[in-house]
C-alpha cells in the first residue's frame, strides 16, 4: 500500500510500512503527487474547504470564503472573494463557463466566468450545497438548486427575472447534491431522492443504512457513474443504484421511471468520497484505529481503494493509505474526493493539502519492474516481444513509453546480472541489448575483463556490422591461448581473419609452440592462421604433417598444385584414394609423367595411382602398362587378369613371361589363347589345374572342333574327367564319339545320371527344333496370307502418274475413251500398248527389282498381273 509522504517540494511518493513493502509484490495502480504551486501558498494561510474539478481548471473553496481557479498543476490563474466565512459548495457547469458557490453565511452566487451575468441571494441559514444545470450556458436550462433546511430550485423566467420553487423540505438539511442530465440526487438526513427535472417528478428515495451516525459528520457521498447509474457512499455502505424506464402499463399514477439497486456491500472504514473507474469504484475512506498503547480512538491515515463491485460485495483491487498533511486532526467529513473524467486523475481535497492520484502509465510500470529487479521482463515490454512472459505483463507499445530508453535498462539489466555473478547470461544479453553500437560493445568488453571474465563474453562478440577494434578481438585470443588451447582454436575458426592483427596472433602461437613444439592444437590453428595470412605454402606443409584431411579442401580452395608437385609421396601416404582422385582430376596442373616419376621409388603408390587411371581411361596411361603388368602382379594379381583383358596396349609376350615366371596359371591360359596357342592353353587347364569344367568352358569359347579332340583324348583314361565331358558336351560334340572311345571295364563314376542326361539334352533338342518348325511354318503362313491380302489391295492411278515407256500421262485427256494399262506393285506403269506381252517380265526386271505382283488395269476393271 503506498504512501504520500509530506514534503514542502510538492511532490508525493507512494509508500508503504516496510514489513508490508518487502511481503507485496503486487503493482500499485495509482500512483501519487501533492498539489503544490499555488496551493502550497493557499493553504499555508487557509484551509481547503471544498473544490470541484473541470478538464481545464480546477476551483478551490477555502475557510476564508475565498475561490480560487487553478490550472492542473496547482498555480493561481484567479481568484474570488465571495464571503468571509467558509464556502461550502463550488458548482461548475460541463462548458466551465459558469460557477455556482455558496456559503456558510447563507449567500449563493451564480455567475460567468467569462461574462458579466451574475446571481446573488443571501439566505437567513447556512447553505450547504449548489448545483448548477450541467447546461447552464444554454439560454433554455438557466437553472440551480441550492439545499440548507429546503431543496430550492431556482429559473430564470421571462424578462431574466429568477423564480425559485421549493423541491424537497422536512428531513433535515441537504448536505450532498449531484446533477446529471436531467437528474438531480440529494442526500438530506432520511437518504438519498432522485428528482426528474423534466417530468417534475421525484422518482425514488434509498433509505440510509445506519442511522446511528450523524450525518453531518459522517456526510453523504454521491457520484454519478453515468446518465442513469448514481454511487451512493454513507458511512461503511456502498449501493449501485440504475435509473430504468417504467413499462407504461405499469405506471398508473407513478413516476416514468424508477431505481434499482443493482449491487450493495459493505466497506471496511466510513466513505468520505467516490469516484469511477472504468467499470471499478474509487473509494476514499476515513480510517479510525486503536492505539495499542492507550486503547484510545485516533485518526488513521485516509485510504484511497479500487473496488470491484458485484452484486452483494465486492472485490478489493488496490488499497493505499496516505500521508496527507494534519491527517490526525482530520475528521471523515473534512475529505473529499474530486475526478477528473477525461484523464482520470483523482483529486484528495483535506483542510491542509490537496493530494492528486493518477492511473500509473508505462513508464510507471517500468519504475516498479525496475525496482523489483525484473530487467527482463521490462525489455521484453519495452521491444514489444511477444512472448508469454511479455504479454502477461502489459500489452504495450514503444509510443507510450516517455521516461524509459530501451538501452538504459538493458545496461542496467546486464550490471545486475554481473553483479550477481550470472556472467554467461550477461554476455549473451549484450548481443540484444548493445546490438550495432560499438562504442558500448568496447566498454562492456574492458569491464568484463576487469572481472576476469573475457571468456564469457567471447562468443557474442559482433564479428560484422559493427566490427570493434582489433585490439579487442586480440585480447580475447590472447586470454584464451594462455589457458584454453581449444578455446583459442575454437575463436580462430569461427572469426574471419581480418577482425584482429593476423601477424601478431601468428607470433603468439610460435611463441607457445616453442614451449610445446609437437602440440596438435596449436599447430592446426597456425596453419589456419597461415591460411588467413595467404602464407599457403607453410600452412600446407603444417597440414601434411599433421596428416589433416583439409589439406585436400586447402589444395583445391587455393589451387596449390605447383606447391605439391614434390609432395605427391606425402599426399598418397596420407590418403592415397584422395590424393588419386585429386591428381587424376587436374591432369592439366600434375602430368601424368610427373606423378609417376615422383613414385618411382614407391611402386606400391604408383600402382595405385596407374590402377585408377587405367579405370578411368584405358588407354591414357598405354606407355606405362608394360609397367603395369609388374605393378599388379606384385601389388594387386586379382585384377591382373582384368587388366590382360581389358588393355589392347599390352604386350602380350612380356606378359606371359612374367606370368609363366610367377606361374600364374589363370593368367597364363589366358594369354595363351589371346596369342592363338589354344591346345598349349587347354593343355595347362588340364594338367595344372585340373579342372574338366574349366577346360570345356574354354573349348566352348574356342569353339574348335580339334581342341574338342584333344580334350576328349586327354580325359579318355581319366573316369572323373569323363564323367564331366559326358555331362555338358551334348549340345557341342556328338557323344557317341566319347561313348565309343571308353574301354571295356572302365568305371565311370555316375555314368547312368550321365547318359540319362545325354537322352534328355537329346530329347529336349528333338523338341526344341520340332518346336521352332511349327513356328516358322505358323509364321510363313500368315506372312503369305498377309501378303496376299496387300497384293489383292487396288493401286491409285491419275493424272500425273506416267508410262514409263513413251513418258506421255497413263490416263487419256478423254475420259470417256476406253484404255488399257499395266500397273504393277512397285508403281511402275505402262501403257498395254507400250509394253509387249512377251517383254512385260523383261521391262519390269529392269525398272525395279520388285518381285511384288501387279495389277492390271483395263477399262474399268482390275485383274491380278502377271509376272
Amino acid at each position: 500500500m503506498a504512501e504520500a509522504e509530506e514534503q514542502e517540494t510538492g511532490s508525493l511518493e507512494e509508500s508503504t510500512d516496510e514489513s508490508e513493502e518487502e511481503e507485496s509484490e503486487e503493482e500499485p495502480k495509482l500512483k501519487y503527487e501533492r498539489l503544490s504551486n499555488g496551493v502550497t501558498e493557499i493553504l499555508q494561510k487557509d484551509a481547503a474547504s471544498c473544490m470541484t474539478v473541470h478538464d481545464k481548471f480546477l476551483a478551490l473553496g477555502t475557510h476564508y470564503g475565498k475561490v480560487y481557479l487553478l490550472d492542473v498543476q496547482g498555480n493561481i490563474t484567479q481568484k474570488f472573494d465571495i464571503s468571509p466565512v467558509k464556502i461550502n459548495q463550488i458548482s461548475l457547469d460541463e462548458s466551465g463557463e459558469h460557477m455556482g458557490v455558496c456559503s456558510e453565511d447563507g449567500k449563493v452566487q451564480v455567475f460567468g466566468l467569462y461574462s458579466g451575468e451574475e446571481f446573488h441571494e443571501t439566505f437567513d441559514c447556512p447553505i450547504k450545497i449548489i448545483a448548477v444545470h450541467p447546461h447552464f450556458v444554454r439560454s433554455s436550462c438557466k437553472q440551480f438548486v441550492t439545499g440548507g433546511k429546503k431543496l430550492l430550485l431556482f429559473e430564470r423566467s421571462w424578462m431574466s427575472r429568477w423564480k425559485s420553487s421549493v423541491l424537497h423540505e422536512g428531513e433535515g438539511n441537504i448536505r450532498s447534491v449531484k446533477w446529471r442530465g436531467h437528474l438531480i440526487a440529494w442526500a438530506n438526513n432520511m437518504g438519498v431522492k432522485i428528482f426528474d427535472i423534466t417530468s417534475k417528478q421525484r422518482i425514488t428515495n434509498v433509505p440510509r443504512d445506519d442511522i446511528s451516525l450523524r450525518p453531518d459528520m459522517y456526510p453523504c457521498s454521491l457520484c454519478w457513474k453515468d446518465n442513469v447509474t448514481l454511487i451512493i457512499g454513507w458511512g461503511t455502505s456502498v449501493k449501485i443504484c440504475s435509473v430504468k424506464e417504467r413499462h407504461a402499463s405499469e405506471m398508473r399514477d407513478l413516476p416514468s421511471r424508477y431505481v434499482e439497486i443493482v449491487s450493495q456491500f459493505e466497506t471496511e472504514f466510513y466513505t468520505s468520497g467516490l469516484a469511477p473507474l472504468c467499470d471499478q469504484l474509487v473509494v476514499l475512506s476515513y480510517v479510525k484505529e486503536v492505539s495499542e498503547k492507550t486503547e484510545r480512538e485516533y485518526c488513521a491515515r485516509p485510504r484511497l481503494d479500487i473496488i470491484q463491485p458485484l452484486s452483494e460485495t465486492c472485490e478489493e483491487i488496490s488499497s493505499d493509505a496516505l500521508t496527507v498533511r494534519g491527517f490526525q486532526e482530520n475528521e471523515c467529513r473534512d475529505y473529499h474526493l474530486e475526478y477528473s473524467e477525461g484523464e482520470s486523475l483523482f483529486y484528495i481535497v483535506s483542510p491542509r493539502d490537496v493530494v492528486v492520484a493518477k492511473e500509473r502509465d508505462q513508464d510507471d510500470h517500468i519504475d516498479w519492474l525496475l525496482e523489483k529487479k525484473k530487467y527482463e521482463v521490462v525489455l521484453l515490454l519495452l521491444q514489444s516481444i511477444d512472448t508469454s512472459e511479455a504479454l502477461m505483463a502489459a500489452e504495450i507499445s514503444q509510443k507510450n513509453i516517455k521516461r524509459h530508453k530501451i538501452l538504459d535498462i538493458g545496461l542496467a539489466y546486464i550490471n545486475h546480472l554481473v553483479e550477481k555473478g550470472e556472467y554467461d547470461i550477461a554476455a549473451r544479453k549484450c548481443q540484444k541489448i548493445l546490438g550495432k553500437n560499438a562504442a558500448l560493445w568496447e566498454y562492456e568488453v574492458y569491464k568484463f575483463k576487469e572481472i576476469g571474465q573475457l571468456k564469457a563474453i567471447s562468443p557474442y562478440l559482433p564479428r560484422g556490422d559493427p566490427v570493434l577494434k582489433p585490439l579487442i578481438y586480440e585480447m580475447i585470443l590472447h586470454e584464451f591461448l594462455e589457458s584454453d588451447y581449444e578455446g583459442f582454436a575454437t575463436l580462430i575458426r569461427e572469426w574471419p581473419g581480418d577482425l584482429y592483427n593476423n601477424s601478431v596472433i601468428v607470433q603468439a602461437v610460435r611463441d607457445h609452440l616453442k614451449k610445446d613444439s609437437q602440440n596438435r592444437t596449436l599447430l592446426k590453428t597456425l596453419a589456419e592462421l597461415y591460411t588467413y595470412d595467404k602464407n599457403y605454402g607453410n600452412a600446407l606443409e603444417i597440414y601434411l604433417t599433421l596428416r589433416h584431411k583439409d589439406v585436400f579442401q586447402l589444395i583445391h580452395k587455393h589451387n596449390l598444385f605447383s606447391s605439391i608437385k614434390d609432395k605427391i609421396v606425402l599426399l598418397m601416404d596420407f590418403d592415397s584414394e584422395k590424393a588419386v582422385d585429386m591428381l587424376l582430376d587436374n591432369e592439366d596442373k600434375i602430368s601424368i609423367t610427373k606423378v609417376v616419376e615422383e613414385l618411382e621409388d614407391r611402386p606400391e603408390l604408383q600402382h595405385v595411382y596407374l590402377h585408377k587411371l587405367f579405370k578411368r581411361d584405358h588407354h591414357k596411361g598405354q606407355r606405362y602398362h608394360e609397367k603395369q603388368i609388374s605393378l599388379y602382379a606384385e601389388f594387386d594379381r586379382p585384377n591382373l587378369l582384368p587388366f590382360l583383358r581389358d588393355s589392347i596396349h599390352c604386350p602380350l609376350e612380356k606378359a606371359l613371361e612374367i606370368c609363366q615366371q610367377r606361374n600364374f596359371v589363370a593368367e597364363t591360359v589366358y594369354l595363351l589363347s589371346r596369342m592363338g596357342n589354344s591346345r598349349s592353353a587347354l593343355k595347362m587347364i588340364m594338367e595344372e589345374l585340373h579342372d574338366v569344367d574349366k577346360a570345356i568352358e574354354f573349348a566352348k569359347e574356342q569353339d574348335d572342333g580339334e581342341l574338342w579332340e584333344d580334350l576328349i583324348l586327354y580325359s579318355i583314361d581319366k573316369p572323373p574327367f569323363i564323367t564331366g565331358l559326358l555331362n555338358n558336351i551334348g549340345t557341342h560334340v556328338d557323344p557317341i564319339l566319347l561313348i565309343h572311345r571308353i574301354k571295356e571295364g572302365m568305371e565311370i563314376p555316375n555314368l547312368r545320371d550321365s547318359l540319362v542326361k545325354i537322352l534328355q539334352d537329346y530329347n529336349l533338342q528333338i523338341l526344341l527344333r520340332e518346336g521352332c518348325k511349327k513356328i516358322l511354318v505358323a509364321d510363313s503362313l500368315s506372312l503369305l496370307k498377309k501378303m496376299h491380302r496387300t497384293q489383292m489391295k487396288g493401286i491409285l492411278v491419275d493424272e500425273e502418274n506416267i508410262c514409263e515407256s513413251c513418258l506421255s500421262p497413263i490416263l487419256p485427256s478423254d475420259a470417256a475413251k476406253p484404255f488399257s494399262a499395266v500397273v504393277f506393285h512397285c508403281r511402275h506403269m505402262f501403257h498395254k500398248e507400250c509394253l509387249p506381252m512377251t517383254s512385260m517380265c523383261i521391262f519390269r526386271t529392269l525398272l525395279c527389282s520388285s518381285v511384288t505382283p501387279a495389277v492390271l488395269t483395263t477399262g474399268d476393271q482390275e485383274v491380278p498381273c502377271w509376272t
